[in-house]
């Protein structure tokens, strides 16, 4: 018990809830007094008393003020628990149970944590390119209006798998980077340069002399010397910086065909990206002696130029260009592959994709675009179609489960990016939501037990979420504060929109515009633009920016990881970006399997 000296008698008679208790020495007309204290008062947070002592001098049988000679306050001891109705407020919230109830689904994930070492039969490893946490948490808006909700509430469906952590995007030669250097440190668990696929840090950019003996191995390699089904996919050209690291070892992430090399790298024995990725299971195969593989499954994506020789001849149905390739070898890339695999499938367009049958096929090569496939928004603008990447996603896990060993697939949603660098939110986000999408399919066509699922990003983009807009407000929209059904004004008394980038080429109102590209060629908006009157919802709206450059750039802060299977606790935290590699190799024993078949 607390005791302490009390105060006044007309203080302490104001207390909320006290009461009063009085006994008399009919001697000397001493009295004392007790109030009692209720639960929350100042002096007494948990309740008490308070004995006063005093002379009666006037006998009305009340101690006045100045007849307090005493007083004696004490304290009760905290409460051990809380009522029902003290908890009321709490546990009768619709916000404390989701809390509760997600507080219960994180328990539970931490007790069934696999933490025996290949365990995990299949690896799926989703990078959206560019898909920092501002796009991810403007997506999740986006995705629940477009389900009719206020959006700030909902899920993308990575956002619910059990672990997530934060990655280090930077490469050893840069504090903001570039999707090769970043996608070659998940793929291979090494960290390196900008620009370079597949080699380490020693090499020198666009030197093909110093790739020799550097080259490092990934874990698409390492799955398909254990016997493992292998698979690709982009939205972006295949050749394209993420998909390539997981196959191509280059000095140079622009080497995408013969066409884009110097001279000399083609005399030093370098080969270009495209050729590498139909040389695939004869590349590996003379690295390693006496090693025999049946290479990769499933390709697909866009870049078909950098595989045809450049002659209008060699065409595609939905060839853009008067001439579509660009191989200047007078290679076609893609008979080599059907020579290759007689049995194999190459498709161009979404009747093809269609017609797969996934049960009897044996492999795909799919190349869907000259160059990059469509915005997901712009793909009812393909000439023959093409397929979501969610769709490619289904597919490709369809093909790759008929081997009993298991798969190792890359998915990357390469148009995340390209839309930041035009300064396009909306395509930027629309895509990240049919990346969500590809990771839903994944969750629902395998075995959580036995299939790490890792959802991750290769680096930011300088794209923010700003302003004070009212709950439910269009995230695309102009900020409307809350309260108010009118836009805010800034100091120069003109609207501004939620979403915006710190640097690119700026405003641009194209409407209905769904193709993000059709920006470039305009030069840079500088300073502020009038939007009272534009529709900031409408695809073609790119959005303002501060620095004016002729593309927007990436960013160099952390982006999130999010994983569930065996092994997926492990990315919890803050980590360097070359952890994936190694938590993949963990789950799926990657190392050890590969060893053992080359011993045999």
């Amino acid at each position: 018990m607390k005791t302490l000296k009390l105060l006044p008698l007309a203080i302490a008679t104001a207390l909320a809830g006290c009461t009063l208790d009085f006994s008399t020495d009919s001697d000397d007309n001493t009295i004392s007094q007790v109030n009692q204290i209720s639960v929350g008062s100042e002096q007494c947070i948990n309740g008490g008393t308070e004995k006063l002592t005093g002379t009666d001098h006037n006998d009305n049988d009340i101690l006045d003020d100045n007849e307090i000679e005493n007083s004696e306050l004490n304290c009760n001891d905290p409460a051990s628990s809380l009522t029902q109705s003290q908890m009321a407020n709490l546990v009768d919230n619709d916000w404390f149970k989701a809390a509760k109830t997600q507080m219960s689904t994180a328990q539970n994930n931490a007790q069934s944590a696999i933490n025996e070492a290949g365990k995990a039969k299949n690896i799926i490893l989703f990078v959206g390119d560019g898909m920092g946490i501002s796009t991810v948490t403007a997506a999740r808006i986006l995705a629940g209006q477009m389900d009719g909700k206020l959006g700030e509430e909902h899920n993308l469906s990575f956002d619910t798998l059990p672990y997530s952590g934060f990655v280090k995007t930077y490469n050893v030669d840069a504090q903001t980077p570039d999707s090769a250097g970043t996608m070659t440190a998940m793929i291979s668990g090494v960290k390196t340069d900008v620009g370079v696929i597949g080699i380490d840090e020693t090499v020198e950019y666009g030197n093909c002399s110093t790739t020799q003996g550097h080259e490092l191995i990934t874990a698409i390699e390492l799955a398909e010397i254990a016997g493992k089904s292998t698979g690709i996919l982009s939205t972006a050209r295949i050749t394209h910086a993420t998909p390539a690291a997981t196959y191509a070892k280059s000095a140079n992430r622009n080497w995408e065909d013969i066409s884009d090399m110097p001279q000399d790298a083609i005399d030093g024995g370098c080969e270009d990206i495209a050729s590498q990725l139909v040389n695939f299971e004869a590349n590996l195969e003379a690295r390693f002696t006496g090693l025999d593989v049946d290479g990769l499954e499933v390709v697909m994506g866009g870049g078909r130029r950098h595989f045809l020789p450049k002659d209008a001849s060699s065409n595609s149905a939905d060839a853009v260009s008067s001439v579509e390739g660009d191989r200047t070898d007078s290679r076609d890339l893609t008979q080599e592959w059907k020579t290759k695999y007689p049995n194999g499938e190459y498709i161009i367009d979404q009747s093809g994709f269609d017609g797969l049958d996934t049960a009897t096929a044996e492999r795909v090569f799919a190349l869907f675009n000259e160059s990059h496939m469509q915005y997901e928004a712009d793909r009812g603008n393909d000439i023959v179609g093409e397929p979501s990447l969610s769709e490619m996603t289904e597919k490709a896990i369809d093909i790759l489960d008929n081997n009993d060993k298991g798969f190792l697939l890359t998915v990357e949603s390469g148009r995340i990016d390209h839309a930041h660098h035009a300064g396009n939110a909306y395509n930027a986000l629309n895509d990240t939501v049919e990346f969500a999408k590809a990771v839903k399919v994944a969750m629902e066509n395998t075995d959580p037990s036995e299939t790490l699922i890792i959802v991750t990003a290769d680096h930011s983009h300088v794209f923010t979420i700003a302003g004070y807009p009212k709950r439910g407000n269009p995230i695309l929209g102009k900020v409307i504060p809350v309260g108010s059904d009118e836009p805010s004004l800034a100091a120069d008394n003109m609207p501004y929109t939620t979403v915006g980038y710190t640097n690119g080429l700026g405003f641009k109102d194209l409407a209905d515009e769904t193709d993000a590209d059709a920006i470039y060629g305009n030069d840079p908006v500088t300073g502020r633009v009038d939007l009272a009157a534009v529709d900031t919802t409408k695809p073609g709206f790119h959005q303002e920016a501060v620095v004016p450059l002729g593309s927007e750039t990436h960013a160099g802060e952390d982006v999130g990881v999010y994983a569930s299977g065996p092994g997926a606790h492990l990315l919890a935290g803050t980590n360097e970006q070359s952890l994936i590699f190694h938590v993949m190799d963990f789950a799926g024993n990657l190392v050890t399997q590969a060893d053992a078949v080359m011993a045999d």
